[in-house]
């Protein structure tokens, strides 16, 4: 009998290698040795919203007085008629990141990681955010309590497109027309060797009345599951939050479809994110920053995860400026555990974890000291 179980927990433990050894090669942009994925194609096109797809702005809640500040969570404003500003999609590049931005909105509309390949043997860069006839994945921003500037809106673009040979960081800025008497600056600033992100709001008071908006920012993406999954491993792709009083909770798109979706409402920390294998995105406010989070179905296939956070009064002619940083990049613990307090939890091994997570920290150890995974 001993050597039955001897041999059942070798065979567990030898199939454990094999999956970990397969995932691992993904991982490092090879093909699966054992169980290689059918496709590391994008997702079909016919369940993504189309190229020029924006997401719809939700209406505000009935009853609500217009132009007054709103804690409701779906209530983001369609932009009103603004001055004529051409449209563009603006491409920046760090030695890491090529971001694209669209000016209506000044939102993030594709990345490409420079250092993680899309496939084995491949010159192309791994895409995650991406606005395209197979996908719909970006991270939005703007205001909402009044007919305020938000991610519709047409916005000027000032700035620099590629970081400079010896410079550190690369700056831009989008600039929206007046409206409702307020105007919104959106700076970015992407630095040297990293993926996290300085994201500006400068809310400024152009009115002869004190105006009290709220800023929003939000991940919108497509419910489709990432490609290079295989029958053999699933993890999650979705939502997620974090906050110290409720720690990491996932949200699975079918509990929003099902409105059973269930996270911290509201908090002074933490961040959202949307996670998918391998690679992550998240805003993530500043702590002591007092907000209410979201997770909303936008449409057949089309899903938001985000935080309003209320700006307080702006004075006729003051300028209120937050900070809310925003991560989009690789799910490497140890970068991660340096972002955001619990970040490195949006690592997902899967039904492997009890085996994959302590491995994982020895063939660590391992590369530390011998400078080689193999």
């Amino acid at each position: 009998m001993n050597d039955i179980r001897r041999t059942i927990l070798w065979v567990i433990f030898a199939f454990s290698l094999v999956m970990l050894w397969d995932q691992w090669q993904v991982h490092n942009g090879r093909k699966a040795t054992f169980f290689p994925s059918a496709s590391t194609s994008a997702a079909p096109a016919s369940a993504a919203a189309p190229a020029s797809a924006v997401p719809p702005a939700a209406a505000a809640s009935p009853g609500a007085v217009p132009g007054a500040p709103s804690t409701d969570a779906a209530a983001v404003p369609a932009a009103e008629p603004a001055a004529a500003l051409p449209r563009e999609r603006i491409e920046v590049s760090t030695d890491v990141l090529k971001l694209v931005f669209d000016t209506e909105g000044g939102s993030v509309v594709r990345s490409e990681f420079l250092e993680h390949a899309a496939q084995r043997g491949s010159d192309q860069p791994f895409v995650m955010l991406d606005t395209s006839a197979s996908r719909f994945y970006q991270a939005q921003s703007g205001l909402i309590g009044g007919p305020f500037p938000n991610h519709k809106t047409p916005m000027r673009f000032v700035g620099e497109r590629q970081l400079a040979d010896g410079a550190d960081e690369l700056v831009l800025r989008f600039e929206s027309a007046e409206q409702g008497g307020v105007r919104l600056n959106k700076i970015y600033t992407l630095k040297r060797g990293r993926y996290l992100i300085e994201v500006r709001h400068e809310v400024v008071n152009a009115s002869g009345q004190a105006v009290s908006p709220q800023v929003y920012v939000q991940l919108v993406r497509d419910g489709q599951q990432a490609a290079g999954e295989t029958p053999f491993y699933t993890t999650f792709t979705g939502p997620a939050f974090y906050s110290d009083a409720k720690k990491f909770q996932k949200v699975a798109f079918t509990d929003i479809d099902k409105g059973k979706a269930d996270f911290v409402a509201s908090a002074s920390d933490g961040w959202v994110a949307m996670v998918q294998h391998y690679f992550v995105s998240a805003w993530l406010p500043p702590a002591g920053s007092t907000h209410e989070n979201f997770a909303r179905k936008l449409d057949s296939n089309l899903y938001a995860a985000g935080m309003i956070a209320p700006v307080g009064a702006v004075e006729p002619g003051a300028t209120h400026v937050t900070t809310t940083p925003l991560f989009i990049g690789p799910q490497d613990e140890k970068v991660l555990e340096r972002v955001a307090p619990g970040l490195e939890l949006v690592k997902d091994y899967g039904w492997l974890t009890i085996l994959a997570k302590p491995l994982y920290w020895l063939l660590d150890k391992i590369y530390g000291v011998l400078g080689n995974w193999g």
